[in-house]
């Protein structure tokens, strides 16, 4: 392994699926500023597809697993308060087909992630405080479920004014049931 211990690594996959989705909403978001004028209600979808090999997936050195990702996210942006901060909600799907060789696995999560709350910390950056929540699924090649991670995650990111992420940190873990996908994974797919 890496140092870390399995959790570690479940939860440093979990953070970077998270990170990957919200890194996709704020770059459009930024590209999209621009067009969004001071008190105008804005929607977006973003799409995306894509395949990639994982080495050490799971921290199993040696194992190298094929993700094929495919991630629909609809973005409502709405300014708020006297000074027209823009709020973001995002209701997205994403789904990965996970494979090594003749076996292939399926991980499908429904995400709601909602701004809670927006703060200019008046230094160039910003704080937002997200709701995440929803249900992630790993389903065995037979079709059945054998790791489920329904709850909440409460995160506060620190962004820049160009949108690149400065800091993360989870202010509440998980709620709810969080199964180890890792230790669902990896005997089905050795």
């Amino acid at each position: 392994m890496n140092g870390k211990t399995k959790g570690e690594n479940t939860m440093s996959s979990r953070m970077l699926r998270l990170g990957a989705i919200l890194g996709l909403v704020v770059a459009t978001a930024v590209m999209l500023a621009a067009v969004a004028g001071a008190g105008r209600v804005d929607r977006f979808t973003i799409y995306d597809e894509r395949t990639f090999d994982l080495e050490n997936f799971c921290g199993v050195e040696g194992l190298t697993v094929t993700i094929a990702r495919t991630v629909d996210i609809r973005v409502l942006v709405v300014p708020r308060g006297s000074d027209g901060v823009d709020y973001f909600l995002q209701h997205g799907a994403w789904k990965e087909v996970l494979t090594n060789g003749d076996t292939s696995l399926t991980s499908f999560a429904l995400v709601i992630e909602k701004d809670l709350r927006v703060t200019d910390n008046g230094d160039g950056t910003v704080t937002v405080l997200i709701l995440a929540t929803g249900n992630a699924t790993l389903y065995g090649e037979d079709g059945k479920a054998i790791a489920r991670n329904p709850g909440q995650v409460l995160l506060e990111l620190v962004f820049d004014e160009s949108g690149a992420e400065l800091s993360r940190r989870v202010v509440r873990e998980s709620t709810g049931r969080s199964d180890d996908f890792c230790d669902a994974a990896v005997p089905a797919l050795t």
